[in-house]
């Protein structure tokens, strides 16, 4: 198997999920798009990872490489039709690649909060083995609004319809993050758009207060991580 990552951002990598990869001796490459790097030659690997960012789907103009992205992420579910993971902006890339459309999260979710699987989600192979009720870190202010043609919506929160879905039957998404490790939250608490985006939702005390509850639930994100990617390799034929 061999997998290829987009990235946007230098601290929003595959996490907890490099170390699932390192025991299964899963060769990858990470593309850090954001860089300039080009959008390597798509037939040269089995299954496609994109991650989260601070621009949102529409920033096109500030992130020209977006739109080669996005081109990228169509043929690959429409045309490839190999596996896809797509986590926080993966998500949305996901809904806005194939004609869905995202817009402002009202309020935005950030925090530790609960998401719940319907029972599509818990029929799906993804979800395999997984609870149906999981505490995940949320940290967005975009949402998908309305998913793409050909979608299974597997789970939501209070506040947010579409924090998981399937669209066809091999590509993958969630609003939230399953890649955390320890030190992700301090990482992500020093990029200026995702503290102000912080301090605007919980208060000048929100890292720590997001710190804290991270490392609460910590042995729970790694176990459900662990699983998540043990259910998507099966999925990589």
């Amino acid at each position: 198997m061999r997998l290829l990552v987009f990235q946007h951002i230098e601290c929003e990598h595959p996490g907890i999920l490099r170390t699932f990869l390192d025991e299964d001796h899963v060769q990858w490459d990470a593309v850090e798009l954001d860089q300039g790097e080009p959008v390597p030659d798509l037939e040269n690997y089995d299954a496609l990872w994109v991650m989260g960012g601070p621009m949102d789907v529409w920033d096109v103009e500030k992130n020209p490489w977006l739109i080669p992205e996005k081109k990228a992420i169509r043929r690959w579910v429409n045309e490839l039709n190999k596996p896809y993971l797509g986590l926080c902006l993966g998500h949305q890339l996901l809904a806005d690649a194939l004609g869905g459309t995202c817009g402002p999260q009202n309020p935005p979710e950030i925090g530790v909060l609960e998401v719940n699987l319907n029972d599509a989600g818990k029929a799906d192979p993804i979800f395999a083995n997984m609870p149906s009720t999981q505490k995940c870190l949320q940290w967005h202010s975009v949402c998908v609004a309305q998913p793409p043609e050909n979608t299974t919506v597997l789970a939501s929160s209070d506040i947010c319809r579409v924090q998981a879905m399937r669209v066809g039957d091999r590509a993958w998404s969630m609003q939230y993050h399953v890649e955390l490790e320890p030190d992700t939250v301090d990482n992500w608490g020093n990029i200026p758009a995702y503290a102000s985006a912080l301090e605007s939702a919980m208060g000048v005390d929100g890292l720590a207060t997001i710190k804290a509850h991270s490392d609460r639930n910590m042995d729970d994100f790694m176990g459900n991580a662990r699983q998540l990617y043990s259910n998507f390799i099966k999925q990589v034929s």
